[in-house]
């Protein structure tokens, strides 16, 4: 009988820093192990399967909305093709920063993977800027994702006020992040939710190895209850080619609205003009893959601090913006086209 698979439930809001985190981790992973990763991403356009594919593992991505949305299916296809090609020691699932994790774990521990999955840690990776704000503290799927987090990994603490800091761990310390525990798990002397403050995702990999809680419970387990039904199965993405060498995309659902675009290869773009670009807007989220005159390049925004980097060449360019507010699609794609290499 085959070791089941070690697997960690990395959540945390939108520019929490959770692809950042996974980066590092994939960094320091021991050799003699096989890692494997589940993005799911709110855009129809993934990205962060891309920005994870030069660290070492083998990544499976599920665009287009939160996990908990699709029946379960879409997840389950993934999860199994993913399982089955990677044979990993060690999986990761990512779920979008505005996914539920109630009925992932649900699926994760149901009969069809008791022997296959041993769920590991569940990390919630938390900014201290976002919890002082009450819009944040409010809402019902950035709740849940705390308290079901086994660790609170408090990131972004080097650009956090410590008095930010300070708040947060206060929280975490007198219960108020986490639903009580049940009767009978509080009689067992469960283990409190851990937290450790990092910066720049820097989480010691010492910290996998920490038990994961079955007890907690989510204060909103149906916050995702009233979306709109998806498809059961993902329908594959149209091939790009010369004749249509890019493709627009949009979402909407809890309260946020995005728009991506898919460019082939070839569609390549002036580093500085796309830097000013992104620079220019005024989004919840940005990140792009994308093909420049100087080879390929990273770009990653939240609170309006960019962050650019080199990446490994994609097989495609990608580019996808969240925010609160409907996004003007045609006016972006006028601009964002504008700053394609001459």
């Amino acid at each position: 009988m085959s070791t089941p698979v070690i697997t960690h439930l990395v959540m945390g809001f939108l520019g929490s820093g959770k692809t950042t985190l996974l980066r590092h981790l994939l960094a320091n992973k021991p050799e003699h192990e096989r890692w494997a990763i589940l993005v799911n991403e709110f855009g129809e356009v993934g990205i962060d399967g891309a920005l994870l594919t030069e660290q070492g593992a083998m990544i499976k991505e599920v665009p287009g909305g939160c996990l908990c949305c699709v029946s379960g299916l879409p997840f389950q296809i993934g999860l199994n093709a993913l399982l089955h090609k990677a044979k990993p020691d060690r999986l990761f699932i990512e779920p979008s920063g505005l996914g539920h994790p109630s009925q992932i774990l649900k699926t994760l521990t149901n009969e069809h993977y008791q022997d296959v999955l041993q769920l590991g840690a569940t990390f919630c990776v938390v900014d201290p800027r976002q919890w002082a704000d009450k819009r944040y503290q409010a809402h019902e799927t950035y709740q849940d994702q705390l308290a079901l987090a086994d660790v609170l990994v408090l990131n972004k603490s080097d650009l956090s006020t410590p008095e930010q800091v300070t708040n947060l761990i206060a929280a975490i310390e007198q219960g108020y992040l986490a639903k009580p525990l049940t009767s009978q798990a509080l009689a067992s002397k469960s283990a409190p939710q851990q937290y450790v403050t990092v910066s720049q995702g820097q989480l010691d990999i010492g910290w996998l190895n920490t038990a994961h809680n079955s007890e907690r419970h989510a204060a909103h387990p149906q916050a995702h209850a009233s979306n709109a039904p998806r498809p059961l199965v993902a329908q594959s993405e149209p091939r790009l080619s010369r004749a249509q060498p890019w493709r627009r995309y949009s979402n909407l659902g809890q309260d946020h609205y995005s728009v991506g675009w898919r460019f082939l290869d070839e569609v390549c773009f002036d580093l500085s003009k796309v830097d000013t670009f992104c620079r220019s807007l005024k989004v919840a989220r940005l990140k792009a893959v994308l093909p420049t005159t100087d080879g390929w390049w990273a770009f990653n925004m939240v609170d309006e601090q960019l962050a650019v980097y080199r990446i490994a060449p994609q097989t495609e360019g990608r580019l996808e913006l969240i925010d609160l507010e409907p996004l003007p699609a045609q006016a972006l794609q006028k601009q964002l086209l504008a700053s394609r290499a001459e």
